[in-house]
């Protein structure tokens, strides 16, 4: 059985089409920052244009792509953040059903430079949900991942906002807020 870094799911993230101002210290916008993290292929081979954005939920798209080999098209709702305090720290927040149905799983491609072992910490509103474990490092970024189980989904879909704590000293953590206005209805309509 393959690990959870491992199992199907191909998204391409570049080209979100509408910009706009969100909670907190995080802005989501279109630019070089985001060409930056354009990929989150996992070794797979995809092309940018195989991706399209099927819906948008609140501050969530939902993008779909056929990956290589798959009968079905595969589906997530994704969504990314930049720190407007540090212009080089985006996340690209990707939230799925794996190709088997089987499983839930919430990604997070945070930017080089991260400090690998600490994690990526995860808070819902004020609640603490621990910390996601990094999984690999592409050449755009590094990607955290943990499964989404029902109490986990049950707060994502009543929180307001997702703060993901990165490290890249182990003095200081950059908490990054993301709105999850829009999730419940996103992830509730993927296949």
């Amino acid at each position: 059985m393959p690990s959870i870094g491992e199992q199907t799911a191909v998204f391409m993230v570049c080209g979100f089409p509408d910009g706009g101002i969100g909670a907190g210290r995080a802005t989501r916008r279109v630019g070089a920052a985001l060409i930056g993290l354009c990929a989150l292929a996992l070794g797979l081979g995809a092309t940018p244009a195989s991706a399209t954005v099927k819906d948008k939920h609140g501050e969530w798209a939902t993008r779909c792509e056929s990956p290589p080999g798959a009968s079905s098209e595969q589906c997530a709702v994704v969504q990314s953040v930049v720190d407007e305090d540090r212009p080089n720290i985006t996340l690209v927040i990707i939230a799925l059903k794996t190709a088997d149905r089987k499983s839930r799983l919430l990604r997070v491609v945070a930017p080089l430079g991260v400090l690998i072992p600490t994690g990526l910490g995860l808070k819902l509103d004020q609640e603490d949900f621990g910390r996601m474990s990094f999984v690999r490092c592409l050449p755009n970024g590094c990607v955290a991942e943990v499964v989404i189980d029902d109490k986990l989904l049950n707060k994502m879909e009543s929180a307001q906002t997702a703060t993901f704590v990165l490290f890249q000293t182990p003095e200081e953590g950059i908490g990054v807020p993301a709105s999850l206005a829009g999730f419940k209805e996103g992830f509730e309509q993927l296949p």
